[in-house]
C-alpha cells in the first residue's frame, strides 16, 4: 500500500468529518485525471515551453520552473498544463518534495491573468476558475512537500501560490509580494484569505487585504509571510538544504500533520467549488469591475514617462 493511499485509509477511519474528506478527495483525483487523459490526447508541445523540469531522483526531489514570459500570468492554458504535473508529481514514488520558482527573471508570478477576468464568457470564466482552484487543492493539500523560492515580485495569485507551499525563500531585492486585489477592485476570495490568516494570523491579514498590502521581502520576513531570505544566486542552493531537512522526516508522520493542519481549510473550498464559481462570474461581470479592469488594462498601453 502507498503511502499516501494508507495515510488517506487512517484519515478515513476517523471521524465523520475525516470520511466526508477522504471521499472528496478522490473525486478531484478522478476529475484530474479526466483532465489528464483530455490533455494527453492533445500536442503537448506547449509544456516545453510554460515548464523547466528538473528531477533529482536520487535526492528525491524535483525543481519546477515557471517559464510563461513575460510575467508568468495564470491563465486557463497555463493552470491546465500545472495541474497536470502536480498530479504527476503526486503520483510520483520517487519524489517527495517539490520546489516552485521561476525562469524568468525578477518574477516569481504576477498572478491571475486580467485577461480571464476582462468581457470573459460564462463557459471560459467556469473553466478558469476551476481550474484555479484546482491547482489550490492540489498545492495546498498535497501529500509531498512543496517549497517556493520566490526570484522576484509575487502580487495576487502568485502570492497565493506562495503561501500554498510548506515553505518560503524569497530573494533579497526591490521586490513585492502580496494579495493586493483590492488596488483592482476586486474582493480576494475566502480561500485566499484563509490561506493567508493561516500563514500569517488573522489581524495582519485584515490589514493586507483591505489595503491591497505589497511587502518587501524584509516585510514578509518580518510577519512571517515568507520563512527566510537569501541572496539570488543563493536561492536554489537555499531551497534544495531546506528541502533536505524536510525529506529527512517519516513521511506519514509527516502526511498525518499537514493534513490535521490544512484538512478545514481545504473543506470549505471543496465543499462549495461550484457556489464559489458563479459567484466569480457574477462578480467579475458587474458593470463596476469590468470598468477597474478596463481601465487597468488601458493603463498598461500607456507609455511609460522616462525619467529625466
Amino acid at each position: 500500500m502507498s503511502l499516501i493511499k494508507s495515510t488517506l485509509r487512517i484519515l478515513q477511519s476517523g471521524s465523520a468529518k475525516n470520511q466526508i474528506y477522504f471521499h472528496e478527495s478522490k473525486a478531484i483525483r478522478a476529475f484530474s485525471s479526466c483532465n489528464k487523459l483530455r490533455q494527453d490526447a492533445k500536442d503537448t508541445t506547449a509544456s516545453k515551453i510554460n515548464f523547466y523540469i528538473d528531477e533529482n531522483k536520487e535526492k528525491g526531489y524535483a525543481i519546477l520552473k515557471f517559464n510563461k514570459a513575460p510575467v508568468n500570468s495564470l491563465n486557463l492554458e497555463f493552470l491546465t498544463e500545472l495541474n497536470i504535473q502536480l498530479e504527476k508529481f503526486e503520483e510520483s514514488k520517487e519524489i517527495k518534495g517539490i520546489i516552485l520558482t521561476s525562469n524568468i527573471p525578477n518574477i516569481f508570478s504576477a498572478g491571475l491573468d486580467i485577461l480571464e477576468m476582462y468581457q470573459i464568457k460564462q463557459d471560459r470564466g467556469s473553466q478558469f476558475w476551476t481550474a484555479l482552484q484546482e491547482t489550490w487543492i492540489k498545492l495546498y493539500g498535497s501529500n509531498k512537500i512543496y517549497i517556493s523560492a520566490i526570484n522576484g515580485h509575487s502580487p495576487a495569485g502568485g502570492c497565493l501560490l506562495s503561501i500554498s507551499c510548506d515553505y518560503r525563500i524569497m530573494s533579497k531585492g526591490p521586490y513585492k509580494i502580496g494579495l493586493n486585489e483590492t488596488l483592482l477592485g476586486i474582493k480576494a476570495p475566502f480561500w485566499f484569505r484563509d490561506t493567508m490568516i493561516n500563514t500569517i494570523g488573522y489581524r495582519e491579514t485584515e490589514k493586507a487585504l483591505q489595503l491591497g498590502k505589497l511587502y518587501s521581502p524584509e516585510e514578509a520576513l518580518s510577519i512571517n509571510l515568507v520563512d527566510e531570505l537569501a541572496e539570488p544566486k543563493e536561492l536554489i542552493s537555499k531551497a534544495e538544504e531546506q528541502m533536505s531537512k524536510w525529506c529527512a522526516i517519516p513521511t506519514v508522520a509527516r502526511e498525518l500533520t499537514k493534513s490535521s493542519m490544512r484538512r478545514d481549510t481545504l473543506s470549505k473550498l471543496i465543499a462549495q467549488r461550484e457556489a464559489d464559481t458563479q459567484a466569480f462570474i457574477e462578480f467579475t461581470q458587474r458593470d463596476s469591475i469590468q470598468k477597474s479592469l478596463r481601465m487597468y488594462l488601458e493603463s498598461l498601453k500607456k507609455p511609460k514617462k522616462q525619467s529625466s
